[in-house]
C-alpha cells in the first residue's frame, strides 16, 4: 500500500487561564465577524467503501486508529452538549461513510431526543454514498432520522465504476429508493460534475431526480482531494452547470426565499404538468463553494471523527477535544474552548487568494 501523508493539523490550545474561561463561558458558538453556528456537522468515520478518484487514491488512505476515534457515548456527549450548551439545532452525520459506524442508529436516536433551547426536537440528517442505506433506511428512520443526502454523481453503471473504482451503481440507487419509501424526505441527491467524466450528465440527472421526486443539488468540485492535484480550470462551474440545464429546462430563481445559511442556490424547475400556476415540476440546486462561496452566512461547525473541532471545511488548523475529555474536561470547560475555537473563524475561506492553503485533511477525513 502507499502512504499518503495527511500532514499533522495544527491544533489550537483550550483557554489556560480565569479571564479567557470567562469570557468563554456562556452563550452560542458565535464568531467575530456577526456569526453564529448552529448547524453541527459530525463525522463519524473516515472510512469509506468507494474509492471515489476524485477524494482518494485507489488502495485508500490510512485510517485513524480505532482508538482514536469518538466512541458512541464521547460522539454522544458531544452532541449533547453542542444542543443544550452551545445553540445549536440541526445535526448532521457524515464520514468517510456514516453507515460504516455500527452504532449510528444509536447515534441518531440519542440525537434526535435532546431539544433545543426553544424546545423543539434537534433535526438531524445524513451524508452518505447510499451502499447498505436500503438495509438501515427504516432502523433509522425509526430512530428518528428525518432525511438523507446521497452521493450520485452518474447514472451510468460504467462510469459509477470509473468514478468510484467499485461496482456498486445498484446498491446506491436501491439506497435511494428505500430511503424515499422510509419516509426520510426530501431526499437530496449530491452530484460532482468532472470534466470529460459525467460533465453530460446534468440534465439526465436533473430529468431522473424529478421522475423519483428527488432533489438534486449539484456542487462544484472542492480543494479536497488528498493528492494535491485539484485545479480550477478544471472544475465545473455553477455557471457552466446552469447553462448546460438551461437548454433543456425552464429553471426560475426560487422566489420569495432568502438564501440565508443554506449552500445551494435554489432555482425552480417549470413545465407541463407541475404543480400551482407555473408548473412547478420540481426544484435543483448548486453548491457553488469556489465560484460564489458563502462564507458570510455560514452557520456550521465540525467535528471530526477523532474528536477535532473545525471550523471551516477548509481550516488549516483544528481544537482538540478529544483528549481534553478523555484527560478528565467537564462540560462546562469543553464548552469553552469549542466557544473559543469559534471566535477565531476566519471571514471567509479564500479559495481565490493565490495564498490559499489546502487543508492538511483529504474530505474523507474532515466529514462532509
Amino acid at each position: 500500500m502507499t502512504t499518503v501523508s495527511l500532514g499533522l493539523p495544527r491544533l489550537r490550545r483550550p483557554p489556560r487561564d480565569g479571564a479567557d474561561a470567562a469570557r468563554f463561558g456562556s452563550g452560542p458558538l458565535a464568531d467575530q465577524h456577526g456569526r453564529t453556528a448552529r448547524d453541527l456537522r459530525v463525522s463519524l468515520t473516515d472510512r469509506c467503501n468507494l474509492r471515489c478518484h476524485y477524494c482518494m487514491p485507489p488502495e485508500g488512505l490510512p485510517w485513524l486508529d480505532r482508538a482514536r476515534v469518538l466512541d458512541d457515548e464521547e460522539v454522544v456527549r458531544l452532541v449533547r452538549l453542542a444542543v443544550r450548551d452551545l445553540g445549536v439545532r440541526e445535526v448532521r452525520f457524515t464520514g468517510g461513510e456514516p453507515l460504516l459506524r455500527k452504532g449510528l442508529e444509536r447515534i441518531v436516536a440519542a440525537t434526535t431526543a435532546l431539544r433545543t433551547d426553544e424546545g423543539e426536537p434537534v433535526r438531524t440528517s445524513l451524508t452518505t454514498n447510499g451502499i447498505g442505506l436500503h438495509h438501515r433506511a427504516r432502523a433509522l428512520a425509526d430512530a428518528g432520522l428525518t432525511r438523507v443526502n446521497v452521493s450520485l454523481d452518474t447514472l451510468r453503471p460504467d462510469r459509477f465504476a470509473e468514478i468510484t473504482r467499485r461496482d456498486r451503481h445498484a446498491d446506491v440507487l436501491a439506497g435511494v429508493e428505500a430511503a424515499a419509501a422510509a419516509g426520510l424526505a426530501p431526499v437530496k441527491v449530491n452530484a460532482v460534475l468532472l470534466r470529460g467524466t459525467n460533465d453530460d450528465e446534468a440534465a439526465d440527472l436533473l430529468r431522473w431526480a424529478l421522475a423519483g421526486g428527488y432533489r438534486l443539488r449539484f456542487i462544484e468540485q472542492m480543494p479536497l482531494d488528498p493528492h494535491g492535484t485539484w485545479r480550477r480550470e478544471d472544475m465545473i462551474t455553477a455557471e457552466e452547470i446552469l447553462s448546460a440545464l438551461q437548454r433543456e429546462f425552464t429553471l426560475r430563481p426560487r422566489p420569495g426565499a432568502a438564501r440565508g445559511a443554506a449552500p445551494a442556490e435554489t432555482w425552480d424547475v417549470l413545465g407541463p404538468g407541475g404543480r400551482g400556476p407555473d408548473g412547478v415540476l420540481g426544484d435543483v440546486g448548486i453548491i457553488a463553494s469556489v465560484t460564489r462561496p458563502f462564507c458570510g452566512d455560514c452557520d456550521r461547525t465540525r467535528l471530526t471523527a477523532d474528536g477535532q473541532v473545525r471550523t471551516c471545511l477548509f481550516s488549516t488548523s483544528e481544537t482538540d477535544l478529544l483528549h481534553a475529555m478523555r484527560g478528565g474536561a467537564d462540560d462546562a470547560a469543553l464548552a469553552a474552548t469549542w466557544r473559543s475555537a469559534m471566535w477565531g473563524k476566519l471571514a471567509g475561506h479564500d479559495i481565490d487568494d493565490p495564498a490559499f492553503l489546502h487543508p492538511t485533511r483529504p474530505m474523507s477525513a474532515i466529514g462532509g
